[in-house]
């Protein structure tokens, strides 16, 4: 499979998505973890995902985005999950999610540093933002490692639902 990367480490390469990678991103999606703390990236079908990730590929030529990349594990091609950049009202997001079977590894930690070293080599953003759930304990501790500083816990909207929320900024 030929990939587009971004950026890689010894471990891991973050890389453009691709229509080779539906299988992978479907079952991915459907793991407990993605399904309490972001349910709106479920896909429930394999037809579903390709459909995603078409938007996803289309989305690389807008200046909106969303952008969406895979994390891959360099030793066998596996596809662990995503980072990606989201704009908001004040900026932009980062988000991650690494599926159920890959997590308790740093790769969670690992893919954001590689993402944000890429970010700041671009030379686009000053700060990027991260919104956790403040029950997602592992979310919080990827965010806290990567440097991000914490400035808002409370109650706030998260995935259209009021929830008790942490917001975090990153300087680049």
């Amino acid at each position: 499979m030929c990939m587009d990367v971004l950026n890689k480490s010894e471990r891991l390469s973050i890389v453009l998505v691709n229509k080779d990678m539906a299988y992978d991103i479907w079952q991915n999606s459907l793991d407990e973890d993605n399904r309490r703390f972001v349910p709106d990236e479920v896909f429930e079908s394999l037809k579903e995902a390709k459909g995603v990730i078409q938007f996803i590929i289309d989305s690389y030529q807008t200046n909106d985005g969303p952008f969406i990349y895979a994390v891959i594990r360099n030793s066998d091609n596996a596809n662990l999950g995503y980072v990606q950049l989201v704009k908001i009202d004040k900026g932009w997001e980062i988000g991650y999610h690494i599926a159920k079977k890959y997590t308790k590894n740093g790769y969670a930690t690992e893919a954001v540093f590689l993402f944000l070293e890429y970010l700041k080599n671009k030379g686009q953003l000053k700060e990027i933002y991260g919104i956790a759930l403040s029950a997602n304990a592992a979310s919080k501790k990827v965010l806290q490692k990567c440097g991000f500083e914490p400035f808002f816990e409370g109650m706030g909207i998260y995935q259209g639902k009021r929830r008790k929320i942490i917001k975090t900024i990153k300087r680049l």
